[in-house]
């Protein structure tokens, strides 16, 4: 078992110190700019010291731990000093304070206080926001999520405040298209990487949903519940919540089912069950040519080339199956259209991931190349972990050139995240 501080080794190769010498002569230059102060220093035996055994490594000076937090945008928690008693980041005030406002600025726009001024309510307005609804998930797919948050949950405070005064059926399909919004604004924000946003407002979804009596809504949003699962790796509730999903199975249309199944199968995959995972994309396979809903929302086997193939390939990567999930993605990626370029990226990643796992490091490096690009561009947190995935999976070369390259490809997406 290593006792190396891998941590602050890989902090110190993407910053392009490729010795401990330089790396003590860099981080003493910086703090005396940083400080203005001539005399603070940074020895190489301390260096060394600080990537050797946990328990020889002790922890940093208040001012040595500003400017490596400086230098290499990390504490030193994160660089893999064991963190003292009463330690408390310096920022980590005003991070509570950006997130009380996060939270603030994502409950006000679900939840509106009431009573609001009654308003006629023209049956139409369901059609139109229907037909809004398409356009928000292509844009998704070029643009990302965080230019359509805004948008998007905008409109979901709107249909709420016509759900209040609407009657009728009206108000039956108003809750509907609501459900349909706040799922999206839900995935925007899981693809941002606000697993706690993504979570509030799946639950906005599913209480939506079931205000609507809608059955297919209801199953739905259970699906989109085990989504945020599956992103926390918590496959026994991603089986849970799909199974619950798919209780009344026959009365529900095949494209829930598919989702339900090819979700399942993902939380099948966290639980290290392939032929359970190849069994429900197999039998959910076996329904896409039933597809022939007109339901606007959760269309991605629609719209999706090889989604099932992808879901396929993907739990093969999780579960270790290298060259399986590598001739998937090859064959995925070339009909992939070149507009979907946040989706292209996260396959390209998983795609370089595999490669890595079966030991091709410089095949792994190249598909990197452009799925870094595309993470910078999207801003995508999904695409970015998929990225610090394939990371962690080239550890055995990052003393090699080809680690050092993967480093700075890599480096962009790390500060931009």
């Amino acid at each position: 078992m290593s006792h190396r501080n891998d941590a602050l080794r890989a902090a110190r190769l993407r910053a392009g110190w490729r010795t401990v010498e330089a790396a003590a002569a860099a981080l003493q230059a910086h703090g005396q700019r940083l400080l203005d102060d001539a005399h603070f220093t940074v020895a190489p035996r301390t260096w060394r010291r600080w990537e050797g055994r946990q328990e020889q490594r002790g922890w940093p000076p208040e001012e040595t731990a500003q400017v490596l937090h400086d230098a290499l945008g990390r504490w030193p928690e994160d660089l893999g000093f064991p963190t003292p008693a009463g330690w408390i980041r310096p920022e980590r005030q005003y991070e509570d304070q950006v997130e009380r406002r996060t939270f603030i600025t994502v409950t006000a726009a679900a939840l509106v206080p009431g009573p609001v001024e009654p308003q006629h309510v023209d049956p139409a307005l369901i059609d139109y926001f229907q037909s809004q609804l398409e356009g928000h998930y292509r844009a998704d797919m070029f643009l990302g999520p965080h230019d359509l948050i805004g948008t998007v949950s905008e409109q979901y405070r709107l249909i709420d405040k016509l759900v209040r005064s609407a009657r009728g059926e009206t108000r039956r399909g108003l809750l509907r298209v609501g459900a349909a919004y706040a799922a999206l604004v839900g995935w925007l924000y899981q693809d941002a990487g606000d697993l706690g946003a993504a979570s509030f407002w799946r639950g906005v979804t599913q209480e939506i949903a079931v205000r609507s009596r809608d059955p297919h809504l209801i199953a739905y949003s259970l699906v989109n519940q085990a989504q945020v699962r599956t992103d926390l790796g918590d496959g026994h509730g991603v089986i849970d919540l799909c199974e619950a999903a798919l209780d009344d199975s026959d009365h529900l249309v095949p494209k829930v089912r598919i989702m339900a199944m090819q979700q399942q199968a993902h939380g099948a995959s966290l639980t290290g069950d392939r032929p359970t995972v190849d069994r429900l994309i197999d039998t959910a396979n076996g329904l896409i040519h039933r597809v022939d809903d007109d339901l606007p929302w959760g269309n991605a086997c629609r719209r999706t080339p090889g989604y099932l193939e992808v879901q396929r390939a993907t739990c093969y990567g999780r579960l270790g199956l290298a060259h399986e999930a590598g001739l998937l993605w090859s064959q995925i990626l070339d009909a992939v259209p070149s507009t979907a370029r946040r989706d292209r990226g996260v396959y390209l990643a998983r795609q370089a991931t595999a490669a890595a796992a079966g030991r091709e490091p410089d095949q792994a490096l190249e598909i990197a190349r452009s799925a870094a690009g595309i993470a910078v561009e999207t801003r995508s947190v999904r695409l970015a972990r998929e990225l610090a995935t394939l990371e962690r999976a080239m550890r055995p070369w990052q003393d090699a050139v080809v680690g050092r390259d993967l480093a700075e490809i890599l480096a962009p997406v790390t500060e931009g995240a």
